[in-house]
């Protein structure tokens, strides 16, 4: 077996067979900042399958998620009958929702893939590969240069990263009922109503 296929094998279940390098982690990204640069992927097998390569232009990112639901705005004025509470209920992954904070703090790059690192009661951690979408080496790379094409710019925003495809239904497209979700649930609900 090699070594990416050791690290596999420990990462389908971490926290008991990293023992307490887990809890020593966990306990250093708490005191970190949500968005942290890193030098060099944790998952190092997991990174290289999605399309890491250890060269510049690369830029990895632990991203923290906190659990539960959403909450809307404090409501201020008068409460329409109709709005029962401030809670809000995504359609998402907690990973979509890192990829797209990432994308947000980083604007000049694009996120490539992301991937699970981590988890306490509180909070999920994510690591999340961009792209440097002017770096020449980047630019030079016939294996990754597709990314800068102006129709996947912001690809984390408009669901078409690997997570978000997941979250929207159309990883594994097949059956009955898939029909219903392209070009997405909402456009083909409207489409149904009012047609």
């Amino acid at each position: 077996m090699g070594i990416y296929k050791h690290i596999r094998e420990i990462w389908k279940n971490p926290r008991s067979n990293l023992g307490d390098i887990w809890q020593k982690r966990i306990l250093e990204w708490k005191d970190e900042n949500v968005t942290a640069r890193i030098k060099r992927p944790t998952r190092i097998d997991r990174a290289r399958s999605l399309g890491y390569k250890a060269k510049q232009g690369y830029i990895i990112i632990r991203q923290r998620v906190d659990r539960g639901g959403r909450q809307r705005e404090t409501i201020r004025h008068g409460r329409r009958s109709k709005h029962f509470g401030q809670r809000k209920d995504l359609d998402k992954s907690y990973q979509s929702v890192a990829e797209e904070r990432v994308s947000r703090k980083y604007p000049n790059c694009e996120v490539l893939n992301s991937y699970y690192v981590g988890e306490d009661g509180i909070c999920l951690w994510y690591e999340v590969i961009l792209v440097d979408r002017v770096h020449p080496q980047t630019l030079a790379d016939s294996r990754i240069n597709w990314i800068f094409k102006s129709k996947h710019k912001g690809r984390a925003f408009r669901g078409l990263t690997s997570a978000a495809k997941k979250s929207r239904g159309l990883r594994n497209n097949k059956g009955k009922g898939v029909e219903k979700f392209r070009p997405s649930k909402t456009a083909n609900l409207k489409r149904r109503q009012y047609n």
